[in-house]
């Protein structure tokens, strides 16, 4: 054999063997955090029968979602809130763990309005979120109503960046949020519905 027969042959190996990876890693690895996440969650209440850990967990975690929202009172919640705010330290943590959850999952959903943003002269844009239109926080007068804050997610992470942006650059991007954010953190490949 000679030696371009042999490299075409390693070639073609080589590219069936990418091939099969693409079509089994993201299966393997699907399958293999769902079950540390199971395995995670179902030792934090050590049962015999597998699974029985976890399933109590959600149920409770359910259960008080429901008690908190329909028996405990406002009042009682602003005051557990403001015994927190009080505290330094746990403040910060408490918040920020908050805020996050609310941004993503809570009534006052952040990501809710997918933009197109302008990054310079050449054509060159990015995808993001409207985060805030109020900046009067940041400035009396000079931003006010001319800017917006923009989250830009980062892609393969869940980490972002969170600029003020001209209001002149930011297209509006009408579809859902939801796919917006899965073809941003995927890198551009997870096709939008």
């Amino acid at each position: 054999m000679t030696n371009s027969i042999i490299k075409r042959i390693l070639s073609a190996i080589v590219g069936y063997f990418l091939k099969g990876l693409i079509f089994i890693a993201p299966i393997v690895l699907t399958f293999y955090i769902i079950k540390w996440l199971f395995e995670s969650l179902d030792k934090i209440l050590p049962m015999t029968i597998p699974g029985l850990g976890i399933l109590i967990i959600l149920i409770s975690v359910t259960i008080i979602g429901y008690l908190g929202s329909k028996l405990i009172s406002q009042p009682l919640f602003n005051w557990f809130e403001g015994l927190i705010g009080k505290t330094p330290g746990i403040k910060f943590i408490y918040s920020s763990i908050k805020d996050m959850l609310e941004a993503f999952v809570g009534d006052k959903k952040k990501f809710k309005e997918p933009v197109l943003v302008k990054m310079n002269e050449t054509g060159l844009m990015k995808i993001g979120f409207i985060t805030s239109k109020d900046l009067k926080i940041l400035s009396k007068n000079e931003l006010d109503g001319e800017f917006l804050g923009v989250y830009f997610p980062h892609s393969y992470n869940f980490s972002g960046n969170h600029f003020i942006v001209n209001k002149k650059n930011i297209i509006p991007i009408k579809a859902n949020s939801t796919e917006i954010m899965k073809y941003v953190v995927s890198g551009g490949v997870t096709e939008i519905n």
